[in-house]
C-alpha cells in the first residue's frame, strides 16, 4: 500500500473510530482527538479534570475501540513500585519466578498519579521513555503497541505529590477536560441511567497502530515548519533572545527540545487525520497548547495576576 492510500485509509479509520467511541462518550470532541494524535504518534498523555468526567470511562472506551489490552491502575500514598512492575517469587520448584504487574499492557491509566510518592512515580519513567522495565537486573520489554494515560485532579492538591518535571516532559500532551454543556449534560444522564448496554467493536490490530505510527513518522515536513515549531519553543525560554518582555515577566523556564520534537510529531498526525500529505504552520499552532501547557513554569507574578499558562502560550503564536 502507498503511503498516499495508507493516509487516506487512516482518515476513514479515524473517523470510524471517534463514532465508535461516540456511542458511549458524548461530546469530548477536542479531548478525543488529543489523544488520538498522542496515540498514533507514539506519545502519552496526561489528563487533567476534575472527578466524574469520564476519565476512566473514555479511556476503557478508547482500548476496545482500538482492540487493545486495557489495565487501570489506581494510584495511592502506600503504592510500592514492585505493585506496578511485578516482582520475582519462589515456585514449588524454589527457583525464582516473574510475575508480571499491570505495566504489562498496551494501554496503562495511572489514575491520580500525583496521588502517589516520587519512588512509585520513578517506576513509570522507564516504561514512558524505553518501553521496557528493568527487574531484578533483567530488563523485560513491554508489548507494543504501548501508552500511558495517567489522570490529575486539579482541585484536590492535599497529600499529592506533584509529578516531576522530567516525568511530566515525557507526557506528550497534557489536556484539560472540562465540564460539559448543559446539551450534553442532558445526553449524559439520559444514556447512564438507562438499561441499555451498548458494544464498542474493535476496529484496529495492534499492528496496524504501529504501522500507522510509522506512516506518520514518515510524513515529510517543510523546513520553515521545523523552524517555526523550534521559534515558538525558545521564544518560551526567558533568557532567550527570541523572548519577549511577556514571557521574562510572568515564566521562570521554558520548554525543552522535547517540546519542538513533540510539536512537529503531533502536527504530522494533525495533518494525516485531515487528509494532508505534510503539516503546515496552523498545524503546528493546533496542537501547541496540549504540548506547551505543563512544560512551562510560572512565577509568582504570573499566579497573583491570574495569568494562564494558556493566555502565555496564545501571546507566543
Amino acid at each position: 500500500m502507498s503511503d498516499v492510500t495508507a493516509i487516506h485509509n487512516l482518515v476513514q479509520k479515524r473517523n470510524e473510530l471517534k463514532t465508535e467511541i461516540a456511542k458511549i462518550i458524548v461530546g469530548q470532541d477536542e479531548v478525543i482527538d488529543q489523544i488520538l494524535i498522542c496515540i498514533f504518534s507514539g506519545g502519552h498523555a496526561l489528563l487533567i479534570g476534575v472527578p466524574g468526567l469520564a476519565k476512566t470511562l473514555l479511556i476503557n472506551t478508547l482500548s476496545q475501540a482500538l482492540g487493545l489490552d486495557f489495565k487501570r491502575i489506581q494510584f495511592t500514598p502506600d503504592l510500592m513500585p514492585s505493585d506496578i512492575l511485578g516482582s520475582e517469587i519462589l515456585d514449588e520448584n524454589r527457583k525464582f519466578k516473574f510475575i508480571k504487574g499491570p505495566i504489562f499492557s498496551n494501554i496503562i491509566l495511572a489514575d491520580e498519579i500525583n496521588r502517589t510518592p516520587p519512588k512509585t512515580q520513578a517506576a513509570l519513567l522507564e516504561a514512558m521513555q524505553e518501553r521496557s522495565v528493568t527487574i531484578a537486573g533483567e530488563n523485560h520489554k513491554l508489548d507494543l503497541p504501548y501508552f500511558v494515560l495517567a489522570t490529575q485532579n486539579p482541585i484536590e492538591q492535599e497529600g499529592t505529590y506533584p509529578l516531576p518535571e522530567a516525568q511530566l516532559d515525557r507526557f506528550m500532551f497534557a489536556i484539560k477536560l472540562e465540564y460539559p454543556s448543559f446539551e450534553e449534560e442532558v445526553q449524559v444522564v439520559k444514556r447512564t441511567t438507562s438499561d441499555v448496554k451498548t458494544d464498542i467493536n474493535p476496529l484496529f490490530t495492534g499492528q496496524e497502530i504501529i504501522d500507522f505510527q510509522h506512516l506518520i513518522r514518515r510524513i515529510p515536513v517543510a523546513d520553515n515548519v521545523v523552524e517555526y515549531a523550534v521559534t515558538l519553543v525558545s521564544k518560551t525560554r526567558p533568557d532567550n533572545a527570541l523572548s519577549n518582555d511577556f514571557v521574562k515577566n510572568y515564566l521562570d523556564w521554558g520548554a525543552g527540545p522535547r517540546a519542538s520534537q513533540n510539536l512537529i510529531l503531533a502536527a504530522k498526525a494533525h495533518a494525516a487525520f485531515k487528509g494532508k500529505f505534510s503539516p503546515d504552520i496552523e498545524d503546528v499552532k493546533a496542537v501547541a497548547t496540549g504540548i506547551l501547557r505543563h512544560r512551562i513554569i510560572k512565577n509568582y507574578k504570573a499566579d497573583a495576576e491570574g495569568i494562564t499558562e494558556e493566555i502565555i502560550i496564545q501571546k507566543l503564536m
